[in-house]
């Protein structure tokens, strides 16, 4: 019986694209297939020219095209616009007007390109799906779970994204490039001629093509005809001294300092944001430390679940460093206490936790 093919994720950068190379040149049965996840015609408004830097554009679905081509494997594009626009670009409005910061890429992963993908592959025939992240997986024999590995390369590590997968998605899931590192990845790249080796990386989140997000999101509402709630307010200082107004609480993020609209003589940074009374909250920036936080929602990954106190190191936001602390169940949310305080732990955000290189779980910080 002839090797059930893996469906390879293209999204037509070059980590994608020579994860498919790879597998080719391994001798591997192989189906590319590129998720069409957002129209980059709507909200012309918002069009920057010559922008760069965002992942799922016509011109990603070419070059995805292309490496197909060049490789010698058969391609598919699957649209996904309305399942994308339902689990990832709604909720992302909803939490900003609500005074929360979301990460897309989370939801992207969690409900679109480790679930409906999955069932993608179902339909070639494949088992196995694969992908450009970096990140690894392995199967604990004593535990019997699969296990969520941080990436060789700590400065590509993109594990902070992936912690919704579940058990039966890692067990259908290959990181190739999870043992590499860029650099290598890269040459790996120009060595097989591909045509997208000197491609830069995306940056942006692909649907706010500006990187303008409250921008995007009165733009979305009135295309779609939604009139939000008033979102004007106050700008006032932690002992409630009124100091100016905003626009609305979808223009702040906890930790922000630029384009805060008032003048003062010290760095003042966004403490909170308030949505029922629209107040934006400002202060010094050791007011923004915090001993801990609770997490909702919590997916565990590596291990079933708490059973007591769990030592380990949680990160609030991609760029931070894992921060040691205690883990303790509270009511259906998981407490998270630092052994020293944070700065900017920011609701929306995702708290994931790690046991060294073994991501445990994670979260939704609330």
């Amino acid at each position: 019986m002839p090797e059930a093919p893996i469906a390879v994720a293209m999204s037509g950068g070059v980590d994608s694209s020579t994860v498919a190379a790879m597998l080719v040149r391994e001798g591997r049965s192989i189906v590319g297939m590129t998720m069409q996840l957002w129209n980059q015609r709507r909200l012309p408004e918002l069009a920057v020219e010559g922008a760069t830097g965002r992942c799922c554009s016509l011109d990603d679905v070419y070059d995805a095209r292309r490496v197909a081509e060049q490789i010698g494997i058969p391609y598919y594009v699957v649209n996904f616009e309305r399942q994308f626009e339902e689990q990832v670009v709604k909720p992302f409005v909803e939490e900003y007007l609500a005074g929360r910061t979301p990460i897309p890429c989370t939801l992207c992963n969690n409900y679109i390109k480790f679930d409906r993908f999955l069932e993608m592959a179902d339909a070639v025939g494949a088992h196995y799906i694969a992908t450009g992240h970096y990140a690894r997986v392995r199967f604990d024999e004593a535990s019997g779970r699969y296990q969520l590995l941080r990436a060789v390369d700590g400065t590509k590590d993109q594990t902070y994204f992936l912690f919704g997968l579940t058990q039966a998605q890692l067990a259908r899931t290959l990181f190739p490039l999870g043992e590499l590192k860029k650099p290598a990845v890269r040459d790996m790249a120009a060595s097989m001629d591909l045509a997208v080796a000197a491609k830069s990386d995306s940056q942006e989140i692909c649907f706010v093509p500006n990187g303008d997000y409250a921008a995007f999101m009165e733009a979305y509402l009135k295309e779609t005809g939604v009139e939000p709630e008033r979102t004007k307010g106050e700008i006032v200082s932690t002992d409630g001294k009124r100091l100016g107004e905003h626009e609305g609480v979808h223009h702040f993020t906890v930790g922000q300092r630029r384009g805060l609209g008032i003048a003062a003589g010290e760095p003042l940074y966004v403490i909170a944001t308030e949505p029922i009374s629209q107040r934006v909250i400002v202060g010094r920036n050791e007011d923004l430390l915090r001993d801990g936080c609770f997490a909702q929602d919590v997916n565990w990954i590596s291990i079933a679940g708490l059973d007591g106190p769990l030592r380990g190191q949680v990160k609030i936001r991609n760029k931070h460093t894992a921060a040691p602390a205690t883990l303790q169940a509270a009511g259906g949310r998981v407490e998270v206490v630092f052994d020293e305080a944070q700065r900017a732990v920011t609701p929306g955000q995702g708290a994931v936790f790690y046991d060294g290189e073994v991501v445990l779980g994670g979260g939704w910080i609330v």
